[in-house]
């Protein structure tokens, strides 16, 4: 009960942040708008550092001074598959006019829900396979570990579901339909996770791989596409110093409870 629960608390947060659009003006303010991308950014970097990669790294001691073997293949492939994804898959980013991927006749709306799903395919994944780890038993990630992580990503995901849904209200949707389409974007991560959750007696022996793949697609979103969201026009200092909050935060999460 606690594993189904807890895959389910990243998803909350999206639903929360969704919900912003009830109570805030149409157009979300730009300063709100950096400070929420860096934010987001710096809980996705933190998260793949201390709650993957470093746990992936100490499942493999027994390969000695290749114990990085495992996160450095994982960790590249993660990176090949979100550029895969991100090539093919029609998205639009916030605040552009140019959509990515395929060419699609998509409508606009639709599109920048796809870019948000894209972001959220690699945080399923990665809350799917550190709670396959606690059921596999595995002793290098705690169920507290794995609780720890779904609660950083849900913080990371408030601020990407109000991101989501403050637009669409801008463009004249109603506030019900542009939280919808904003909680809608969340729903990827749940559904990730409890495939992987099927898939734990197969994927046991593959765990330091799969944090590592999770914590690779995690950093290509961040560099690719919310660092030079935050990174465009006026306010990037504050940009920043969000990086560095939701850095600090996640990173305490994870020392403290993990």
């Amino acid at each position: 009960m606690e594993v189904l629960i807890g895959i389910f608390i990243p998803f909350l947060g999206t639903t929360m942040g969704a919900a912003c659009v009830f109570f805030l003006k149409k157009e979300m303010p730009s300063l709100l708008q950096k400070m929420l991308l860096g934010f987001a950014s710096g809980v996705m970097v933190a998260a793949s550092v201390w709650s993957l990669l470093i746990p992936a790294i100490d499942m493999s001691e027994r390969f000695q001074r290749f114990a990085f073997f495992p996160a450095a293949v994982g960790f590249a492939f993660g990176i090949l598959f979100l550029y895969g994804m991100d090539r093919l898959i029609p998205h639009l980013h916030i605040n552009s006019d140019v959509p990515e991927g395929k060419a699609s006749s998509l409508k606009k709306t639709t599109m920048m829900v796809l870019a948000v799903t894209l972001h959220n395919i690699p945080e399923g994944m990665a809350v799917g396979v550190v709670f396959s780890g606690v059921l596999a038993g595995e002793g290098k990630i705690t169920l507290a570990a794995a609780v720890t992580l779904a609660i950083g990503i849900a913080i990371q995901n408030f601020p990407e579901g109000a991101i989501v849904s403050m637009p669409l209200l801008a463009e004249g949707k109603s506030k019900k339909r542009a939280f919808l389409y904003g909680m809608i974007s969340g729903i990827v991560e749940p559904i990730g996770a409890l495939l992987t959750l099927l898939l734990t007696g197969i994927i046991s022996p593959l765990l330091p791989y799969l944090l590592a793949f999770a914590a690779g697609a995690m950093i290509y979103v961040v560099v690719e596409e919310l660092l030079p969201e935050a990174s465009q026009g006026e306010h990037t200092n504050v940009a920043t110093l969000g990086f560095a909050v939701g850095f600090l935060i996640m990173m305490v999460l994870d020392v403290a409870l993990g």
